[in-house]
């Protein structure tokens, strides 16, 4: 029996994102395995944001150009041979780099494929906090499935990650075939990408959604590299499946967040979000003064539910102005041109800061700072776009 196109979606989303995160910890495990220095996991996960910010101007045409469905199936193969990579020893981040590449083809399908499948604001917004659920669930599942499957066996974990992505890939055939705008040419398109980023970015409501959402990702992948340093120093605890384990716990507050966000923020009342930006700064200010395993815990789910009631408001509003604006699969490429290259910048920063020893906390305790700046930047625009809306 066939599923529901959103449902199937949901779960195709869930594997390959679970996937996703099965290789990070299967890589973390390979970096220990080969005595690669401990920023080596910087680097590995800035090669896969790298395809994010290079392919930007490309795949937001290929998602509109092409339909949606076909374009997750192709972002789903070329993860697949980004795992086929690491399995004949590839450097890990060439082949998390074309993990990247998949995921940067795959993404602006997986969001601007919603407005077609869905036919009201609310609705949208249910889906997007679905779906953001879905990805959380994946990331908090697939963590702790990558860190436990590659303590055991990292081929075996390896293969289980080839078989999630063509499990995806398959599914992806009973999506319906929308079809895209073929007339789309890709050298245009890229040259009009520069435009499409000054349209949203002059738009105070797409403007706001990109700060918010582009800040969220920056400090979520900085935290999660540092508490990687920070749980051992803190709590004492050395091995990957267990730090994965608690790494995930981030997870299971956003998926949490995520699906509460409707009932605590109303559609049309986006721009109350940063109230969630604040409460997600003092928990991370928090975790330099912890070394109880069951505090920390509680900050982590804390700061995953905060997180994710913060960001659903914005990729809904975003989305749902800037299909009309630029159209549905731009907006989501200029979205993650902005979140990418933030994300590259706090992890190429945090990469070079552990390399010279600066501790886990000062990092942690300076991303606070930096999200502070951002959440301060959304509080005075605040007003204005309640006067918009």
């Amino acid at each position: 029996m066939k599923m529901k196109p959103l449902l199937t979606l949901y779960v195709t989303q869930f594997l390959s994102a679970f996937a996703d995160n099965m290789i990070l910890f299967i890589t973390l495990a390979i970096i220990k395995q080969n005595a690669f220095p401990d920023y080596y996991i910087g680097v590995v996960q800035a090669s896969f944001l790298v395809a994010f910010v290079v392919l930007a101007p490309f795949v937001g045409a290929y998602a509109d150009k092409n339909p949606k469905s076909h374009v997750l199936l192709v972002g789903n193969g070329i993860k697949a041979i980004g795992i086929v990579a690491l399995f004949l020893h590839v450097d890990p981040a060439v082949s998390y780099g074309i993990v990247g590449i998949g995921a940067a083809v795959y993404s602006p399908a997986k969001y601007g494929i919603l407005p077609s499948l869905t036919h009201s604001d609310t609705e949208l917004l249910q889906a997007n906090a679905r779906i953001e659920g879905f990805t959380i669930m994946a990331i908090l599942t697939g963590s702790v499935c990558g860190g436990l499957l590659a303590s055991y066996s990292l081929t075996g974990s390896i293969i289980a990650c080839l078989s999630l992505y063509i499990i995806s890939l398959l599914m992806t055939l009973q999506i319906p075939k929308i079809q895209g705008n073929p007339s789309i040419r890709y050298g245009k398109e890229a040259k009009t990408f520069l435009k499409d980023v000054a349209s949203l970015l002059k738009d105070r409501t797409t403007r706001f959604s990109l700060v918010g959402t582009g800040s969220f990702w920056m400090t979520s992948s900085v935290v999660r590299l540092a508490i990687i340093a920070w749980i051992p120093a803190h709590l004492g605890i050395e091995s990957v499946d267990q730090i994965s384990m608690l790494v995930a716990i981030t997870g299971i507050g956003i998926m949490v967040g995520a699906l509460m966000t409707p009932k605590l923020i109303p559609a049309r009342k986006y721009y109350n979000s940063y109230l969630f930006g604040i409460l997600m700064i003092v928990s991370i200010l928090l975790f330099p003064l912890i070394t109880n395993l069951y505090v920390t815990i509680g900050l982590l789910l804390l700061i995953g539910f905060s997180g994710g009631v913060f960001i659903v408001p914005m990729n809904s509003v975003l989305q749902d102005k800037g299909q009309g604006m630029v159209g549905a699969g731009k907006t989501i490429a200029v979205q993650n041109l902005v979140e990418n290259a933030l994300m590259l910048s706090g992890v190429g920063i945090y990469t070079q800061i552990s390399k010279v020893g600066i501790s886990p906390d000062i990092s942690i305790t300076g991303i606070a700072v930096i999200l502070a700046g951002f959440v301060g930047y959304l509080i005075l625009q605040r007003q204005r776009l309640k006067v918009v809306v």
